[in-house]
Parts: C-alpha cells; sequence; structure tokens
C-alpha cells in the first residue's frame, strides 16, 4: 500500500509565516521594497505586497522575510525569536524541513499604543539575520 501524498500549497506556507509573526509582540511584516519606476496605485482597499517569501524544493522549505520591529525592542533577540517560531511552526503543522529562515530588519517603526505615534520612524537599522534553520 502506498503513501498517499498530500500537497501543501506555497500560501499556506507563507498563511503560517505569516500568523506566526502575528502572534510575537513588537514585529510586524515590512512592505516589500519598490522597483524602480513601479507605481502604487492608490485604489480603495489596495494593499502593498509584504516582504515574505517562501520558497520550497521537494520537501525544504526557505523563508526570507523583512521584519519592522517596535522601537526598544532588541533588534536580534525579537529577530531569533521569530525564526525560531517560524521554523518550529512550519515543521510542526506540515512535517516539511525548514532549511534556513532568514531575517532582514527593514526598519524600527513606534509602538502602537502611544497616542499620537507615527506609524514608522525614518530609523533604518541594516541588522540582518541569516540562516536560522531546524537543529
Amino acid at each position: 500500500m502506498t503513501t498517499p501524498e498530500v500537497d501543501i500549497s506555497k500560501s499556506v506556507l507563507l498563511d503560517i509565516a505569516s500568523t506566526t509573526l502575528d502572534h510575537i509582540e513588537g514585529v510586524e511584516i515590512a512592505p516589500a521594497p519598490l522597483k524602480v519606476g513601479e507605481v502604487i496605485r492608490n485604489q480603495p482597499g489596495a494593499r502593498r505586497p509584504r516582504a515574505l517569501r517562501v520558497t520550497r524544493e521537494g520537501q525544504e522549505v526557505t523563508v526570507d522575510v523583512g521584519l519592522n520591529i517596535e522601537y526598544g525592542q532588541h533588534l536580534v533577540k525579537v529577530s531569533q525569536q521569530a525564526q525560531r517560531s517560524i521554523c518550529e511552526n512550519i515543521e510542526l503543522m506540515t512535517g516539511l524541513k525548514v532549511k534556513t529562515v532568514n531575517i532582514s530588519v527593514q526598519g524600527v517603526c513606534v509602538p502602537k499604543e502611544q497616542p499620537g505615534a507615527r506609524a514608522q520612524s525614518s530609523v533604518k537599522p541594516s541588522a540582518t539575520a541569516k540562516g536560522q534553520g531546524a537543529s
């Protein structure tokens, strides 16, 4: 008897990673960077793509994500927590092996609880955490 094959779509993997990040305090997925000459259409309800990409090769998954982290948070610790959580949740929910989770901190945002706070700070750190995968 052969084992039935289950196909897990890329959108499911993106949803798992996105939902995982939604549950980490002080973290949000950054907007995707704009390409030269790209125009954003200001249509009601239109959302800018987010900096989250999943690549699957066979039974291995690579996740690339750009984050905005709340001002005052330890950038490296929060990035490592995001890496671990994404890796654990994808592996637990799908049985696939996470090869690596690459985090790029693209911005620092003002905590949402502050009244009158701006949505995005002009501080743009270049911290990057690479290569957290399953142990």
